[in-house]
């Protein structure tokens, strides 16, 4: 462990030395649980609409539907369609031979956030338990950089992130589940939210917090202490699919879309994040599709469910909006990706393999 420490400080050094040419100072990413890229790029679905799984079909059509596929997903995301589809990047429409994936076997949340944050497809992390992970990861490589310590924090509704990014090694602070921020400088929103968590109704059990805390949290988090990375993990479009309530599966990826166009809005009006903050938004796995049950699942047995999609937008992507060049991207590219727009090399430090840096992303 000692030598692991000094290396990891020795290469710390090094590390920040990589030359950084972008503009990118800070970076936040979010993640969407179980989304599938079906809606992303066509938006609701018909067959799905007029199915056994929607309720208040005429209050869905209303809200969601229209023949045209690129009306409905603007509908359904009207961030990622106006803002980061006109002044970014999005990846993933297998319609167009775009094709994003996981490269781990199991198509499920704790191997798809390892493979997103470590770069590497670990069969050893094939389970949702509360198990410690061995792997780096990018959040806590960037942590240990000048400039960033301290500097990074995660906010997440399920509970298992402590775990995923090994806040014991790390370090990180990861506020997971319901685990208040006990800074003792907290403002009085941040205290008010400690408190209000546990008052809302526990929707999604007791360990798992509604995605509007969640949101909340980094939020006022991001307005006082001015982190350098941010991510927010929300979780309410899996549970809705696993619940088989596909009303409420779109209602709760629209009402995320507004949560991030927040956000977005929000940083450009502080001089500490406008015009140097990327964006990254993305999901831990897909869904089914075929047959038509499948969408409310995922995992090695559920055909489609490693097909995923990622958007990017910040002062570093060139404004090329919906990626339609043929290509496959996997979620292991993701990581070092992360490491690249902040001027950091995540692959040479890593002591596992690390996918390569999605080049197209950075001009």
């Amino acid at each position: 462990m000692k030598k692991l420490m000094l290396f990891m400080l020795c290469f710390g050094v090094w590390a920040v030395c990589f030359p950084q040419s972008g503009k990118t100072k800070n970076l936040i990413i979010v993640t969407l649980d179980g989304m599938r890229w079906q809606e992303v790029f066509s938006g609701a679905d018909s067959v799905l609409i007029n199915s056994k799984y929607t309720e208040d079909k005429d209050e869905v059509k209303k809200k969601y539907w229209s023949s045209s596929a690129l009306e409905r997903r603007k509908m359904l995301f009207p961030f990622l369609w106006t803002t980061v589809e006109s002044k970014g990047q999005l990846y993933g429409n297998r319609t167009l031979g775009n094709t994003v994936a996981l490269s781990n076997p199991y198509h499920f949340s704790y191997p798809g956030y390892n493979e997103l944050f470590t770069g590497f497809p670990d069969k050893r992390m094939n389970t949702n338990d509360a198990i410690a992970n061995p792997n780096l990861n990018v959040l806590e490589f960037i942590n240990n950089q000048q400039g960033f310590k301290g500097k990074v924090v995660t906010f997440s509704s399920w509970e298992r992130f402590p775990q995923i990014l090994n806040t014991k090694r790390s370090g990180l602070p990861v506020y997971s589940g319901y685990v208040p921020v006990k800074n003792k400088d907290a403002n009085a929103r941040l205290s008010y939210l400690n408190e209000m968590q546990h008052d809302v109704p526990h929707y999604l059990g007791d360990s798992t917090r509604l995605d509007f805390i969640t949101y909340e949290f980094g939020k006022e988090y991001l307005k006082q202490y001015k982190p350098r990375v941010l991510y927010l993990a929300f979780d309410e479009t899996d549970d809705m699919a696993h619940a088989g309530n596909y009303k409420f599966y779109l209602d709760r990826a629209r009402q995320e879309d507004g949560y991030i166009k927040s956000l977005w809005e929000m940083i450009q009006k502080d001089p500490f994040y406008k015009n140097n903050t990327t964006l990254l938004i993305t999901c831990d796995h897909g869904r089914g599709n075929d047959p038509l049950d499948s969408w409310k699942d995922h995992g090695a047995d559920v055909k489609g469910s490693e097909n995923t999609w990622f958007a990017v937008l910040g002062p570093d992507t060139p404004e090329t909006g919906e990626i339609k060049t043929p290509t496959t991207i996997y979620h292991k590219q993701i990581a070092q990706t992360i490491a690249s727009l902040l001027g950091l090399d995540f692959k040479a430090f890593a002591s596992h393999e690390v996918g390569d840096s999605i080049r197209t992303v950075m001009k």
